[in-house]
């Protein structure tokens, strides 16, 4: 077994739509454990650092701008395999070509309006739950 832990942000568009205990039973019903928790309206300075690795793409300002139209869930899980395992959980990026049974399957609307974030890297997860969380924060 390799425990590890990935971070997880369930987007405004799922927090408006009431998804927010659909998706995270999802995660412990696979057998992740929480290890942090929050609802954040995330400032735009926030969200820019959050998604810095795509600063020079052309979709950066509406990525910026959808994620801190309303409140996010921040959290971070672990478990064995988090990372790779989470990131089969939610399926593909663009919710219309997500396979049905993944999160982004059942509920994704669009490329944009996907409901969840997920690290898909050891260096994503260190960068990423520290926009979030302080270390006193984490459970464990």
């Amino acid at each position: 077994m390799s425990i590890q832990k990935t971070f997880v942000m369930i987007k405004p568009d799922a927090v408006e739509r009431g998804l927010i205990g659909e998706i995270i039973s999802r995660f412990e019903r696979k057998g992740f454990t929480i290890r942090a928790l929050k609802m954040v309206q995330l400032s735009r300075e926030r969200a820019e650092e959050l998604y810095s690795v795509h600063r020079d793409k052309p979709f950066f300002n509406d990525l910026v701008d959808f994620v801190i139209r309303g409140p996010v869930v921040a959290m971070i899980l672990e478990g064995d395999s988090a990372i790779d395992v989470v990131r089969i959980l939610i399926g593909s990026t663009d919710g219309r070509k997500a396979a049905p049974g993944t999160i982004r399957g059942d509920f994704a609307l669009s490329i944009q309006e996907n409901v969840v974030h997920a690290s898909d890297s050891p260096e994503s997860f260190e960068r990423e739950y520290k926009v979030f969380f302080s270390p006193e924060e984490i459970e464990g």
